[in-house]
C-alpha cells in the first residue's frame, strides 16, 4: 500500500477534533523525533487512516470512520504541540 504525506489527513482532523493538522508538530513515542505531523506517513482507507512516523515507521495514531463516530487513537504520539492563533 502505497502512503501519503500527513496532509492527507488535514480535512479529516479539522472537521473531528478542529486541529490543523499542517501546523501540529509531534514526538514520536518511540524514536524521540520531533517533526510536523504535515510529514507523517498516512495510509488511507475508506474506513479510516494509519499515521506511521516517516523516520522509525511507528504507529502515530489511527483514526476509524463509523456511521455514528469518528474513534481517533494517538496513543504512538509522545505529545502534540500546537500553536495558538
Amino acid at each position: 500500500m502505497t502512503h501519503l504525506d500527513g496532509n492527507a489527513l488535514a480535512g479529516l482532523f479539522a472537521d473531528t477534533v478542529g486541529i490543523e493538522i499542517t501546523a501540529a508538530v509531534g514526538r514520536c513515542g518511540s524514536c524521540h523525533l520531533v517533526f510536523e505531523l504535515a510529514r507523517a506517513n498516512a495510509f488511507v482507507t475508506a474506513i479510516g487512516a494509519v499515521l506511521r512516523c516517516a523516520h522509525c515507521q511507528s504507529v502515530l495514531a489511527v483514526i476509524v470512520q463509523k456511521p455514528q463516530e469518528v474513534l481517533i487513537n494517538l496513543s504512538g504520539l509522545a505529545h502534540i504541540a500546537i500553536a495558538r492563533p
